[in-house]
C-alpha cells in the first residue's frame, strides 16, 4: 500500500514539474495557478490510464509506433488537462508539439529521479 502511495506522489509530482518546466520554457502554455491542482491530477490519471492503452494499441495493430506511445499520452493528457480545467492553457500548434516534447521528456526524468530522492532522503532520515 505504501509502495503504492510512493508511486502515485512520484507520478503527481514529475506531473507537476513536468507542467511547471513547460510553462516555464515554451511560449504558449499557461499554467495557471487558480486550477493547477485540478490540472495536474487530471494529466496525471489520464496519463496513467491513456499511456498503457496506447501501448497495447500500438503493440496489437502498429508495433511501428511503439516507441511514440509516450509522446502520444502525453498530447492526449495536455488535451484533457486543457479541457477540462483553467489551470492549462496551451494556444498554438508549435506550442501544443513543444509542450507535448517537453512534458515528455520532464516527466519521464523526473519519475526516474524522484525515486531516488525520496528513497536517499528516508534513508538519511532513518540513519
Amino acid at each position: 500500500m505504501i509502495r503504492l502511495l510512493l508511486h502515485a506522489l512520484v507520478f503527481l509530482g514529475s506531473s507537476t514539474i513536468g507542467l511547471l518546466v513547460a510553462n516555464w520554457l515554451v511560449p504558449g502554455v499557461e499554467v495557471h495557478l487558480s486550477g493547477f491542482l485540478v490540472a495536474v491530477l487530471i494529466f496525471a490519471v489520464a496519463q496513467a490510464i491513456l499511456a498503457p492503452f496506447f501501448l497495447k494499441m500500438a503493440s496489437r495493430y502498429a508495433s511501428a509506433f511503439l516507441g511514440g506511445i509516450g509522446l502520444v499520452s502525453t498530447l492526449a493528457a495536455l488535451i484533457l488537462a486543457s479541457v477540462l480545467t483553467d489551470g492549462l492553457t496551451i494556444r498554438g500548434i508549435g506550442s501544443w508539439v513543444a509542450g507535448t516534447v517537453v512534458v515528455w521528456v520532464v516527466t519521464a526524468i523526473a519519475t526516474l529521479l524522484l525515486p531516488a530522492l525520496v528513497l536517499k532522503k528516508k534513508k538519511a532520515s532513518a540513519a
